[in-house]
């Protein structure tokens, strides 16, 4: 009977507790307007906040946040980052205060430049390799590959095509991208989490490393030891390149909205050039908030290249301080392709 007793009062105490807890958790009074069309606001205008009172309380005063940072009832956007962002507002009313939360999109205010090319050179490269990264280094290009058991890390005379080191990966990892930095290569994998660091000259394996909130590896490059890294989504994550820890992120957005698919990637005179996963052509991006400022078609290179069963898509973007141009290939392409970037 002691122990029956016992089961009963564990039990009520566990319902009071768990009334207790969802009466913290009831529907805000008041929510959040903005002017924002159906979430959306371009980063050329002002956000305007205000408070809609549903139950007629005497406000005493309202503290907006937008992703955690206090800000006014109207704020100008041209400073801030583009994407999906959280809105906070804590409304202080008749010695109480209440939170509501909701979201708002910053979208780029221009429309992308279309830009277009011209061909200088065309050197062969090795029809075999899955492309997923491309940096050169002191005049050298070095090249990751993807696919299970054929992944590589290799370094590439690119006039001749001539391997001159190469490395293979573990079965069990897809080669992603790359970017070098401090005489170190850093190279990605798909969905394993981890990535790899390896010595620039003699390609020995110096450390790894595991991915933070990013899920997966697609695309490195890198800006005053700030490594940058794609992961298939809108998303490029900022790492900090001592520790590898993804600090921040930016979203890449145009006039419209996002952009997913965010590949291989390259920096180039202040800006991220970056392929798209499936698409032929190469987007511009301003890697202060996001936005999509230019794009370039490279759809008929595709042509160009020796057509044959296992050709994939455009993918791999590099440039080369010393001849100040970009080279681009693709996966199973036979040729490296360097090119002049035109506007129409």
């Amino acid at each position: 009977m002691n122990i029956h007793k016992a089961l009963i009062f564990i039990f009520l105490g566990l319902l009071i507790v768990s009334c207790g807890s969802s009466s913290n958790h009831k529907k805000s009074d008041f929510t959040i307007k903005t002017n924002a069309v159906k979430g959306n606001i371009h980063n050329n205008e002002t956000l305007n906040l205000s408070i809609e009172n549903k139950k007629s309380y005497v406000i005493d005063s309202v503290a907006y946040t937008l992703n955690g940072i206090r800000i006014k009832e109207n704020i100008d956007l041209d400073d801030f980052k583009l994407g999906k962002h959280t809105l906070e507002a804590t409304v202080f009313f008749e010695g109480e205060k209440q939170t509501t939360t909701s979201t708002v999109t910053i979208l780029n205010s221009e429309l992308p430049k279309v830009y277009t090319y011209k061909i200088i050179n065309e050197y062969p490269h090795d029809i075999t390799s899955y492309t997923q990264g491309l940096e050169f280094y002191n005049d050298t290009l070095y090249e990751s590959t993807g696919q299970h058991k054929e992944s590589k890390l290799r370094k590439v005379d690119y006039k001749t095509g001539k391997i001159i080191k190469n490395i293979n990966l573990a079965d069990e990892y897809f080669g992603e991208g790359l970017t070098i930095l401090n005489n170190k290569v850093y190279q990605l994998t798909w969905q394993k989490g981890t990535g790899f660091v390896y010595d620039v000259n003699t390609f020995e394996k110096l450390s790894s490393f595991r991915y933070g909130n990013s899920k997966e590896g697609w695309g490195l490059c890198n800006y005053n030891n700030i490594i940058y890294k794609s992961d298939g989504t809108e998303k490029i994550w900022l790492l900090n390149s001592e520790t590898l820890v993804e600090q921040e992120y930016i979203q890449v957005y145009t006039n419209k909205g996002k952009i997913i698919g965010i590949n291989e990637m390259e920096w180039i005179d202040g800006k991220i050039y970056a392929n798209r996963y499936q698409k032929d052509g190469v987007a511009i991006i301003n890697p202060k908030n996001g936005a999509v400022i230019g794009v370039v078609d490279f759809k008929p290179l595709k042509k160009l290249v020796t057509q044959h069963d296992g050709l994939d898509v455009l993918n791999g973007i590099a440039y080369n301080p010393k001849t100040k141009t970009i080279f681009v290939t693709g996966k199973r392409w036979d040729k490296l392709f360097e090119v002049e970037i035109l506007e129409k």
